[in-house]
């Protein structure tokens, strides 16, 4: 039973940081690519970053993240991360990780899904 248990949210000031997780277990996490997607209230959710499957790790980033956030992985602990930094009221959003196959899925192709983590980032 292949299941994400994302956790590391929380409420911070714009400019903070913050480290997500993501916790993967039934599958090994460097098998399957692994996406962080985020969305916010009224809107549709979104890509924010992914990190390919294999020894590459190939990492890509939204525009609206990029230079701001990083993602990793660390195969030993079955985890991927996603550092945030300078942190701005518009990432405000619940962050899902979701795990499939490619990073070029479409999202609604993801077939892995955690329950969600909420961060808020106050002006």
């Amino acid at each position: 039973d292949v299941q994400l248990a994302e956790s590391g949210g929380g409420l911070v000031q714009a400019g903070g940081s913050l480290t997500l997780s993501c916790s993967v277990s039934g599958l090994a996490s460097n098998e399957y690519a692994t996406g962080w997607f985020r969305q916010a209230l009224g809107k549709e959710k979104e890509r924010a970053s992914c990190i390919s499957n294999g020894d590459s790790s190939t990492t890509n980033y939204a525009d609206s993240v990029k230079g701001r956030f990083t993602i990793s992985r660390d195969n030993a602990k079955r985890t991927v991360y996603l550092q945030m930094n300078s942190l701005k009221p518009e990432d405000t959003a619940v962050y899902y990780c979701a795990a499939d196959e490619s990073c070029g899925l479409p999202l609604s192709n993801y077939g892995y899904w955690g329950q969600g983590t909420r961060v808020t980032v106050s002006s």
